[in-house]
């Protein structure tokens, strides 16, 4: 049969040839989308996941799930099939921009956004919204930390179809809501209302906002049925967005317009410096969704966890018989029970008596630690830049 040549109804891709139906459907999703652009947040140290995370080398560019793939390829990767990367935006430290550009080589150099010390979300965001504004007033952001884990990689593009098809027609910001299987003090939570939206019952909209809750708050909100956990992923029109920065945050919304002719020339290095300078150091929570009008929330369920402690690494990983967890290492374990192990290169390590522990084995340091007692690791961390210095953390 005579291969027939591709052609495109309505800006999708349809026709004959060696074309896949993964390559079709992924050409149809990206179609609909063309005015979607996604922004990977990859400034954060990850410091619960010492001795591996570095302030050096942080865990967004390590591959501690033992996958052939870095947290940041991973989260690029499920991002494609609606964005491509010449429409991908990452925010990050300056010093990590060519680690960046190593892991992920079919972004554009000026589309790695350096920040020349951490602010927080909140100025990330508004420069990232503004760098998008002036190539695509019509731009609709998908953001996503680069660190976190998503197993069911069809429900969340599923997922995060309807919240980018409600963005883009509305003034409404849009944040991704995990259903909760615990009362976990680590994550923040979203309350929403019952009713659910006519358009999709997964959208409802936003009550309130708690950061953190203590066991007995977070058992009361599991119990109550009417919250989930916030993924940290957020949708909204660039030009929604903006606005919003501009009336809840005037005076950071102020320095960006100030040296806005700048951005995307020789003299952006210049103005985020000046900009970064005078910017507060406040999450995009705080700054903007908890006091924005019509936030919404899309619900759903995909395998995420934001990867934030190795326990949580632990909870991800498939476990053999004696329940041990293991990235990276070769185990023998004799009289012992549900390891965290995590080494280099393959590594042996051997263990007797040890139950429920966390094992993590790197060049010049050793970390054994109760999985209990797994937070313990960022105070850890804080001692060791006061006593060892630098090299170490």
């Amino acid at each position: 049969m005579q291969d027939v040549p591709f052609v495109f109804v309505a800006g999708i891709k349809t026709g004959g040839g060696n074309f896949t139906q993964p390559e079709f459907e992924r050409d149809c999703i990206m179609a609909q989308h063309d005015h979607t652009y996604a922004v990977i947040m990859a400034g954060g140290v990850g410091s619960r996941f010492w001795p591996m995370s570095r302030s050096a080398r942080p865990k967004q560019f390590l591959d501690i799930l033992d996958r052939g793939r870095s947290l940041i390829q991973m989260t690029a990767d499920r991002l494609t099939p609606m964005v491509p990367l010449d429409r991908t935006y990452v925010v990050t430290n300056a010093r990590y921009k060519d680690d960046i550009l190593a892991q992920l080589p079919g972004i554009p150099e000026d589309q790695v956004l350096c920040e020349p010390f951490m602010r927080n979300t909140a100025p990330c965001l508004a420069y990232a919204a503004h760098r998008i504004e002036m190539r695509d007033a019509e731009a609709t952001m998908v953001v996503a930390p680069a660190d976190h884990l998503i197993e069911d990689e069809a429900g969340f593009i599923d997922v995060l179809s309807v919240a980018v098809n409600r963005a883009a027609g509305t003034h409404q910001l849009l944040t991704l809501g995990i259903t909760p299987t615990r009362p976990d003090t680590g994550y923040g939570y979203i309350q929403f209302e019952d009713l659910p939206d006519a358009e999709d019952p997964r959208l409802r909209q936003v009550r309130t906002f708690t950061e953190k809750p203590d066991l007995d708050l977070a058992e009361r909100f599991l119990a109550s049925g009417d919250f989930c956990w916030n993924a940290g992923i957020f949708v909204w029109s660039v030009q929604t967005v903006l606005d919003r920065f501009e009336d809840q945050m005037p005076d950071l919304h102020a320095l960006f317009v100030e040296r806005k002719a700048d951005l995307g020339t020789e003299r952006e290095e210049d103005a985020i410096q000046a900009i970064y300078g005078s910017a507060e150091n406040i999450s995009i929570d705080y700054g903007i969704m908890e006091k924005a009008p019509n936030v919404g929330v899309v619900l759903g369920e995909y395998g995420w966890s934001d990867l934030g402690t190795w326990g949580s690494l632990y909870d991800k990983l498939d476990k053999n018989e004696e329940g041990h967890a293991v990235s990276g290492a070769s185990l023998l374990t004799e009289s012992s029970s549900g390891l965290m192990v995590a080494a280099e290169g393959k590594k042996l390590i051997v263990a007797k008596g040890l139950e429920d522990f966390i094992v993590v084995d790197t060049p010049d340091a050793l970390l054994i630690c109760p999985r209990s007692d797994e937070q313990w690791v960022k105070q850890l961390v804080s001692r060791l830049k006061a006593e060892k210095g630098e090299p170490l953390v």
